[in-house]
């Protein structure tokens, strides 16, 4: 639906992180996006309805925060994406998050290749170092930010919005409203 969604409205950035966090991504099947903002993902879309597969309250996850925020100034159609597209976790602890390793990675990237292939995109973005160094092998120009955790939500933001040409006149304050930190995340270096 997703893909389908993106191919209708000719969509031409992909913005590709790691990995699908434990609070994010694993739960929506979205990536980089929370079930706080999973209404938005559908709207941003085209109107897709997407619907929870999880019960209890919603969950918040900080990269989806500012990942939303950023799109909503934006308003622009982009597809979202991982370079492992699945959540690697410790063994025995879903609720964990690890790098994934590079024969994860190399069993998957046929998909990537695929929905670059599909898409067409003109520009892809690497949020990230890690995505950025694993993005090394694609045949299309690769623009880096940082990635908005770990202090870096300034940076992601002004990267972005450079990119895209948005004027950051919006005073209100650039930090996530959650607390800090998960400690189940978990920085790598992509080999």
């Amino acid at each position: 639906m997703l893909l389908t969604a993106a191919l209708d409205h000719r969509v031409e950035t992909i913005w590709i992180a790691r990995d699908l966090g434990y609070r994010g991504g694993r739960r929506t099947g979205v990536p980089l996006t929370d079930e706080i903002h999973l209404g938005h993902a559908g709207t941003l879309m085209g109107g897709i309805a997407f619907e929870r597969a999880t019960q209890g309250p919603a969950v918040a996850e900080r990269t989806a925060a500012i990942v939303w925020r950023v799109l909503e100034r934006i308003g622009q159609p982009v597809m979202l994406w991982n370079v492992f597209p699945f959540h690697p976790h410790e063994a025995d602890d879903p609720m964990s998050n690890r790098c994934h390793t590079r024969s994860e990675r190399e069993a998957t990237w046929p998909i990537l290749q695929a929905l670059v292939s599909m898409i067409r995109p003109r520009q892809i973005v690497a949020i990230g170092r890690d995505a950025h160094l694993a993005l090394d092998g694609l045949d299309i120009p690769t623009t880096a930010v940082r990635h908005p955790s770990y202090g870096g939500q300034r940076e992601f933001i002004e990267g972005m919005f450079s990119l895209y040409g948005v004027a950051d006149d919006n005073d209100e304050p650039l930090e996530l409203p959650l607390g800090a930190p998960h400690a189940a995340a978990r920085r790598c270096a992509l080999a």
